[in-house]
């Protein structure tokens, strides 16, 4: 709910502060003193449009900036999503106008569009006034609404038929897919099952590139690599020449030998002459290593054939299906199972027809729980609406909620009141639901936008909203004017419903009347002040003193009566008793019996 709203430079406002209650408030002042720039500062913070013309004379913008608090759900989510934040659980809204026309908006303390605000309006604050956008003049919201009333009766089956709605739209999307693109996926198939053979022809391993690799160097050097070996094991040990005088092992076993003889005279020189020990036996196993190498070693051109040409075979499946042999193999695991998948949709689309059938008649079903339990919400709504428009001085007004059905050779076989019939449908039913008003005895039921003046439809949406109370989710609720065209009792009742509906929603009322504003929580009056230069207006807090004399005022039209000021104090009497009244009350609940 809005706990506070600071407007600067707007028309006739130069500075002013509005803190609403979270019950009702009702703001008076007289005519020309600036009510309308409240309400317009407040439509410039939901996101309405911009108009220089607004700018106060000798500011360089309008500011106005709000704080909600209570906030939560889908508006939380939205403005994380726009890069703001929340200020110790509070929302905070601004939007300036420049003189020149530019307008900047904030949420959460991040410039957005102002189209963002819009978006959250609906969920955070409904204005009724003879000039502002309806929120429940849009069909959809009157369907939602109504489903809000009817309660369980409709949200259970309606939670089923979204399900179902959203399975069959899946299944659709699939059975489309296969049957719209089957040529493409035909020549899918063909391609993999190509790709798939010629790596089944191949048959590679993995590592088996690597190793092929190594095989043919060694093979394309082999008498390169048997000359090396000779002479290295010649050089170690040459069995043709005398051991010690030409190869390593026999220069090496000399030098032991020698220091060995005189090791009694210096144990250094016996630890010297035991590594040479161990330096003749690992040149001797070297040497035989070489010599087994030597004879190991052969040239075979014939193998040296089958190795390159399986390698020229392995590099044409690389190039194809992978950069490397693993590639290749993992693009095969994932092509054959693709393959199965394409070859399974003969199979696959017998499947799905027979779940589309079945899933359309599940909604077909469903369809016609909910349309019943709306028609009998509906029937109960109308009544209850048509009993508050009598209260409200319009005693030969009737609301009725018609449901609408469009026929379709492509919607859903439903079984309604009026017999089966075939009609289209969506995510919420086959039901369009429209509230039809019949202003007097002998009019036509027209929709509620066009069955109604200015007046009779703010009195209309106020005895909407008090049967609604409790099922509609948005918590603040403004009316402009509300009272336009009532007097006497009437105005009487609709102070008292509007106190009523503030019992579950905050609720800010722009009123002339002091029966409507007696019944209000907060009296808050737009004073207008005159220096002789400029008119300002600013806001206040009534007291209880305050508050008789401004009802006393909007009474008499003139200050200082007694006769106004005893009858303003007896309709703050008539109002406070009603609310200290249980009966009064309108509890918050899920459905209207």
């Amino acid at each position: 709910m809005i706990e506070e709203i600071r407007i600067r430079g707007l028309g006739v406002i130069d500075d002013a502060v509005l803190e609403p209650h979270p019950g009702f408030t009702a703001v008076t002042g007289e005519t020309g003193a600036g009510k309308t720039m409240v309400l317009t500062g407040l439509g410039l913070l939901l996101g309405g449009r911009a108009d220089a013309g607004v700018v106060r004379a000798g500011h360089p913008r309008a500011e106005v900036e709000g704080r909600l608090v209570g906030v939560s759900g889908t508006v939380v989510d939205r403005v994380l999503e726009a890069g703001g934040d929340l200020d110790e659980g509070a929302l905070l809204l601004a939007r300036t106008v420049a003189g020149e026309g530019r307008s900047r908006a904030f949420l959460g303390g991040r410039s957005v569009p102002a189209s963002v605000l819009v978006e959250l309006a609906d969920d955070l604050v409904a204005v009724h006034g003879q000039s502002d956008q309806q929120r429940l003049l849009a069909p959809a919201r009157q369907r939602a609404a109504l489903d809000r009333y009817a309660g369980d009766a409709v949200a259970e089956p309606l939670a089923a038929y979204r399900r179902a709605f959203e399975r069959l739209r899946a299944v659709e999307r699939e059975l489309e897919e296969i049957t719209v693109h089957a040529r493409e996926r035909a020549q899918e198939a063909d391609l993999l099952r190509h790709g798939l053979g010629e790596i089944e022809a191949v048959a590679p391993q993995a590592g088996e590139a690597e190793a092929l690799a190594v095989e043919a160097d060694r093979l394309s050097y082999a008498e390169q690599l048997r000359a090396a070996a000779s002479l290295a094991h010649s050089a170690l040990r040459a069995d043709d020449v005398a051991e010690s005088d030409v190869d390593a092992l026999g220069l090496v076993g000399l030098a032991r030998r020698t220091l060995d003889q005189q090791r009694g005279h210096d144990a250094e020189l016996g630890r010297l002459a035991d590594r040479l020990a161990d330096a003749v036996v690992q040149l001797a196993d070297v040497s035989a290593d070489l010599a087994s190498y030597v004879a190991s070693l052969e040239s075979d051109p014939a193998r040296l054939a089958v190795v390159e040409d399986r390698r020229a075979a392995l590099g044409s499946l690389t190039r194809k299906y992978g950069a490397t042999l693993d590639e290749v193999l993992v693009w095969s695991d994932s092509a054959a199972s693709r393959l199965l998948e394409l070859d399974g949709d003969d199979e696959r689309l017998g499947s799905l027809r027979a779940e589309r059938t079945e899933l359309r008649a599940e909604l077909g079903r469903l369809a016609g729980v909910v349309s019943a339990s709306r028609a009998e919400a509906g029937d109960r709504f109308a009544a209850a609406v048509t009993r508050e428009l009598v209260e409200l001085a319009m005693p030969h007004a009737h609301l009725g909620v018609e449901l609408r059905r469009t026929d379709s050779a492509d919607g859903l076989d439903v079984g309604l009141p009026d017999g089966p019939r075939r009609v289209a449908f969506g995510a919420s039913g086959v039901d369009e639901v429209e509230l039809l008003l019949t202003p007097h005895v002998g009019a036509p039921a027209r929709p509620i936008a066009k069955g109604a003046s200015g007046g009779e439809l703010s009195r209309v949406m106020l005895a909407v909203e008090v049967v609604f109370a409790g099922a509609d989710p948005v918590p603040t609720l403004v009316f402009d004017e509300v009272d336009a065209g009532v007097g006497g009792r009437a105005a009487v009742e609709v102070g008292r419903r509007l106190a009523r509906l503030a019992r579950t929603s905050q609720v800010l009322v722009v009123t002339h009347l002091p029966q409507v504003a007696a019944f209000a929580d907060r009296h808050v009056v737009v004073e207008k002040s005159d220096d002789g230069r400029v008119t300002t207006s600013g806001l206040r807090v009534l007291g209880p003193d305050d508050r008789v004399r401004e009802l006393a005022r909007m009474l008499a039209g003139l200050e200082g009566s007694q006769s106004a000021a005893a009858h303003a104090q007896e309709l703050l009497d008539l109002a406070h008793a009603d609310r200290d009244t249980p009966t009064g009350a309108r509890p918050r609940r899920k459905a209207a019996r």
